[in-house]
């Protein structure tokens, strides 16, 4: 859809970050002796709880959140079930649900929160986002999800759609805003285009868009990526002491995986490109200690390839030869892929992280695979085209990849794509 006909920045209420930094109650040790230090990033579900929950208060309320939803120690739910002033109706369960136990792409029903008793409602069963019979008795949605800052990670998908359902219904809609783990200086990769649109890709953004949870809420209404959106109540309770070039090691807050993939930090620095090897032959490190950033196959020459690699003198990393089998861990939820196997590949090593590139780095990665598999007369790594045109969003990508196309004409078919999302981007900014 065209973009709409105003700033839409200002279609939202944005509550601001204030100069001086938020108390931190819940995650500041008063101990004299082994004081910690207080984040240097306050996020929106702090905020919430110092304004004393003022956009909440007497208001019924349905709760998007997960395992990662907490402010220090406390669970996001536990916070707004035992708040005076805030009825909490309703829990919504985005994919791997509300205490992130499911696998990728697993179903499930409703249930009730043992702790609280407030019913569960599963965004992820045959059912994406809200009907009006969930939101009858809602007055406000907030939602307070850990982002990846990659287009097909659902929880952005599972935001949009609640929008809209909260949209159709008169129903507010609250964004807690947390910070993207990779940053939010440079959108980078292929613009997801229309005939790609779903689940795992809703909006017309690169595969890594730079933007938080609460500035691309802000861009879905104002562009009008979804329908329905002109009049919804939307305000996003921003972050204080967050700057755009922050990665995660710099906010000072402790790293709960989002998703059980996404295990650390640096997993969640290389996924918005090599998410790509999930439709793929490959072992994208799944069942080891470095899920998307180690990378193997049974044929492969680990050796060859780490020399391949670390020719391209790629910004902010090197690329290790591995030998590696995997193995079910204690916080998998199914067995993965290649299990037992003895794999040969290569470990990314980051000795920059700010500098490192995680799309251009993938890209490059999976055309050495490629060059190897053919070499051998293997044909295509990608065993499943449509899934990979789908996190891709675009079918121009896999094509290139099966012709042998150099990397860096790859990169370079994206540029006008991303020059116009930049543009737009930029609009959208609320922090600089």
């Amino acid at each position: 859809m065209p973009p709409a006909d105003v700033d839409a920045v200002t279609d939202a209420t944005v509550a601001p970050a204030s100069t001086t930094p938020a108390a931190l109650s819940t995650t500041t040790s008063t101990s004299t002796s082994t004081t910690v230090p207080p984040p240097a990033v306050t996020i929106g579900a702090q905020r919430l709880i110092d304004s004393e929950f003022a956009v909440l208060a007497g208001k019924r309320v349905g709760v998007i959140a997960n395992q990662a939803s907490l402010i220090g120690d406390q669970h996001l739910i536990d916070v707004l079930y035992a708040a005076p002033s805030v009825d909490l109706v309703a829990i919504f369960a985005p994919e791997h649900g509300v205490r992130g136990k499911g696998g990728a792409g697993d179903v499930f029903g409703d249930s009730i929160d043992g702790r609280t008793n407030v019913p569960i409602i599963s965004l992820y069963s045959d059912i994406r986002q809200p009907n009006d019979e969930h939101l009858a008795d809602i007055d406000v949605v907030v939602y307070d999800l850990q982002d990846a800052g990659a287009r097909f990670y659902t929880y952005i998908s599972t935001m949009g759609l609640s929008m809209q359902s909260a949209a159709r219904t008169a129903t507010a809609f609250v964004v807690l805003d947390r910070p993207n783990p990779v940053g939010g200086v440079a959108p980078s990769g292929p613009v997801l285009e229309p005939d790609q649109i779903s689940f795992i890709g809703q909006y017309p953004v690169p595969s890594a868009y730079a933007l938080t949870a609460g500035e691309l809420a802000v861009a879905i209404k104002g562009e009008a990526w979804l329908e329905g959106l002109e009049n919804l109540d939307l305000e996003v309770i921003a972050m204080d002491g967050w700057k755009r070039d922050m990665l995660w090691p710099d906010t000072g807050l402790t790293w709960v995986p989002p998703s059980s993939g996404l295990v650390s930090f640096e997993s969640s620095l290389a996924y918005p490109g090599s998410v790509l090897f999930e439709a793929t032959e490959l072992s994208y490190g799944g069942g080891s200690e470095e899920p998307f950033y180690r990378f193997g196959a049974e044929w492969a020459d680990g050796n060859a390839l780490a020399a391949t690699l670390n020719a391209k003198n790629l910004p902010g990393v090197t690329f290790e030869a591995v030998v590696f089998s995997p193995k079910r861990l204690p916080r998998n939820v199914s067995d993965p892929r290649l299990m037992g196997d003895r794999l040969e590949g290569v470990l990314m090593v980051f000795t920059d992280q700010r500098a490192f590139q995680a799309v251009p780095a993938a890209i490059e990665v999976i055309a050495a695979f490629q060059a190897q598999a053919t070499a051998a007369g293997r044909g295509t790594i990608i065993d499943r085209p449509a899934a990979f045109d789908l996190l891709a969003g675009t079918r121009t990508l896999r094509k290139q990849i099966e012709d042998a196309v150099p990397p860096q004409e790859i990169l370079a078919s994206w540029e006008r794509a991303s020059e116009e999302f930049a543009a737009l981007w930029d609009r959208y900014l609320l922090y600089r």
